[in-house]
């Protein structure tokens, strides 16, 4: 018996669907625009967080040795380095190292570093990175308490600007797509509500015959469940080629190649974006058919 009820309404949800062609069009194409909208902002701040993640790995702490420490001692303070919580990755800079660098830089102002070879007045070092810029401070004062650190330099400024770029980022992602989700849940339940206005008839008939409200409100739900996966695909297909053709265009940029940042490609997102979409659209369409019923069944 429940059997047929659950394939009752699932029948009378896509029989419905089908038959009301032209509310059942308006919902979809309502749906995928603010969706395509909802998911242009989530790629968007996808790519940021990326980017600055990537930012946040070039990101790190500078950590000069002491003249007097030997090879043995330098190694015992790398390994020291490595064990503490929040280092990500530990990279040794030798003398020579630092002194190659600073030709690199001065290019074709070799002159300056004239008879430094013989004398390098460049320290060894350890170039630190972090799992998370926050642990930044807590990190620095760590490393200080070891042996045979003479000085640690760290672009503090710039690894607060990032953190609190990423923040910003992140709440007016959420507040953005807290505005999308309630705009498309008043459109979907609107031209949802025409389509239960056009059968308000049928729906008082089956009140007075002893339908229970949850029995009346089950096809419009799966109904609103169809728009929502058929929307979410539809929009799924155009977002990627639209990120594809703009991204290929962006990727082979001088500007980005130069910089060395890479962005994310849709295939990268596919399952996340389809996911977001999936429970989106099906979620959307469950409270668009829920709240355009309040009034026909009197809740």
């Amino acid at each position: 018996m429940r059997y047929n009820v659950i394939s009752y309404l699932i029948g009378e949800g896509f029989k419905s669907t089908f038959k009301q062609k032209k509310m059942t069009s308006a919902s979809i194409i309502i749906m995928c625009a603010t969706m395509f909208i909802f998911g242009l902002f989530f790629v968007i701040g996808e790519n940021v967080n990326s980017v600055i993640k990537q930012i946040e790995s070039q990101q790190g702490i500078q950590i000069f040795i002491e003249e007097t420490a030997t090879d043995e001692q330098i190694d015992q303070l790398g390994n020291q380095i490595k064990n503490i919580n929040g280092v990500n990755k530990v990279t040794f800079v030798s003398k020579q190292d630092a002194l190659n660098s600073m030709k690199a830089v001065l290019e074709d102002n070799q002159s300056i570093l004239e008879g430094w070879d013989e004398e390098n007045p460049f320290p060894a070092s350890y170039f630190v990175t972090l799992t998370d810029l926050s642990l930044n401070e807590e990190v620095q004062e760590q490393i200080f308490k070891l042996d045979y650190v003479d000085e640690i330099e760290s672009q503090n400024n710039t690894i607060s600007k990032l953190q609190s770029l990423a923040n910003g980022i992140q709440i007016m992602t959420i507040i953005i797509l807290v505005l999308l989700i309630v705009i498309s849940i008043f459109i979907i339940s609107y031209t949802i509500k025409l389509t239960v206005h056009a059968r308000r008839r049928e729906i008082s008939i089956m009140k007075y015959v002893g339908a229970t409200n949850g029995f009346i409100r089950g096809p419009f739900i799966v109904e609103g469940v169809i728009i929502g996966i058929i929307s979410a695909v539809i929009t799924l297909v155009v977002l990627g080629l639209c990120y594809n053709a703009v991204m290929g265009g962006i990727g082979e940029s001088v500007l980005v190649q130069d910089i060395g940042i890479g962005l994310l490609s849709f295939s990268d997102m596919f399952f996340l974006v389809l996911t977001v979409y999936l429970l989106l659209g099906i979620g959307i369409g469950i409270l668009g058919s829920v709240i355009s019923m309040r009034k026909y069944l009197k809740v």
